[in-house]
C-alpha cells in the first residue's frame, strides 16, 4: 500500500517556509528552488542532503544534453530525445489522484507528473544547457516554449516532450476549457506564477481530500508567502482552520479578512462576519 509523504516537525517547517519567502522575494527567485521547497514542506524526509541531490541530477540531466543544438526546433527534439525517450519523463491520468505528482523531488524520481512539474523538469534541464526556454501556462494544460514569439516552438513534457505542431495547442485549449486559444494564452510565464500554479494544483487535490486539510493548509500558506497573491487566499485560509476545528483562530481571521472587504463590499463583509460569529458558537 502506498504511504504519502510525512510532514517535517514545526522546526524544520519553520525553516522551509523561511527559505522560501527569502527565495520568492529575491531579485531572480530560482524555479527549481522554490518547487523543491514546497515538496520539503510536504515531505519532512527531504532534507538538505535530498534537495542538494535533487539540484544534481538536474545538473546530470543538463550535462547529457547535445552542446548547443541550435535553432528551437532542435532544441526541443534535443529535451525529447533526452528526457522522454531516453529516461522516460511522462505522465498519465492517474498522475492526477497523487500528491507526489507536485512535488519536484518525486517526480525526478518516478519520472511521473503533472504536466506543470514535468514542464519544470524541461525548463530546468533546459536552462542548465543554455537553452531558449520558457514556461507557457496554457488554460488546464502546461507546456514548455522554445525561442522567439515569432519563431516559436511549443512542447509537451506531460506527452513526453512530443513537439506540438499545427493546431495541437489548440486542441489542448479546447479540450481543457472549451474555449478558443489566444496569443496571451503563450507568452513566457513567470517563475512565481509557475509555483503559484503548483501551489493551487496541491490545493486542489487536498480539497478533494477532507482528511488531508493539512496539506491544503501548507499550501495556501506558502501561496500566502509570495509577494503577490490574491486576498481571497486568507478567507480560504481563515474557513480551512474552522473545518479543521480551529474555531478560534479561524473566527479571527474571518474578521480581519471582513476588515478587508469591508472597504469594497459592506454586504460581503457582513457575511463573513457571520460565519466568524458562527465559527465562534462552535466553542460553546
Amino acid at each position: 500500500m502506498r504511504h504519502l509523504p510525512r510532514p517535517p516537525s514545526p522546526e524544520r517547517s519553520a525553516e522551509v517556509r523561511r527559505r522560501f519567502a527569502e527565495e520568492a522575494r529575491s531579485e531572480r527567485p530560482d524555479l527549481s528552488t522554490l518547487c523543491l521547497l514546497v515538496g520539503a514542506q510536504a515531505d519532512g524526509a527531504l532534507d538538505e542532503a535530498g534537495l542538494d541531490a535533487a539540484q544534481m541530477e538536474l545538473d546530470r540531466l543538463a550535462g547529457q544534453l547535445p552542446f548547443r543544438p541550435g535553432s528551437p526546433e532542435a532544441w526541443a527534439a534535443a529535451l525529447r530525445d533526452l528526457l522522454g525517450e531516453r529516461y522516460g519523463f511522462h505522465g498519465s491520468a492517474s498522475d492526477y489522484r497523487r500528491l507526489e505528482s507536485s512535488l519536484l523531488h518525486e517526480v525526478l524520481r518516478r519520472r511521473r507528473g503533472l504536466p506543470i512539474l514535468l514542464s519544470v523538469v524541461w525548463l530546468e534541464v533546459a536552462r542548465r544547457a543554455g537553452a531558449p526556454v520558457y514556461g507557457v501556462a496554457l488554460p488546464g494544460h502546461f507546456v514548455v516554449g522554445f525561442g522567439p514569439e515569432d519563431g516559436q516552438v511549443l512542447a509537451d513534457p506531460f506527452d513526453g516532450g512530443r513537439v506540438l505542431s499545427g493546431n495541437d495547442a489548440e486542441v489542448l485549449v479546447a479540450g481543457a476549457t472549451g474555449a478558443g486559444l489566444s496569443p496571451s494564452m503563450l507568452v513566457p510565464a513567470a517563475p512565481l506564477d509557475v509555483v503559484a500554479r503548483v501551489l493551487n494544483n496541491v490545493r486542489a487535490w487536498a480539497a478533494a481530500r477532507p482528511e488531508r486539510s493539512d496539506v491544503g493548509l501548507w499550501a495556501i500558506e506558502l501561496a500566502l508567502l509570495l509577494p503577490a497573491h490574491p486576498a481571497r487566499l486568507r478567507y480560504e485560509r481563515a474557513r480551512l482552520l474552522v473545518q479543521r476545528g480551529e474555531f478560534s483562530a479561524g473566527a479571527g481571521e474571518l474578521d480581519a479578512y471582513a476588515e478587508v472587504v469591508a472597504a469594497v463590499d459592506e454586504a460581503a463583509a457582513e457575511q463573513v462576519r457571520a460565519e466568524a460569529r458562527a465559527a465562534r458558537a462552535l466553542l460553546n
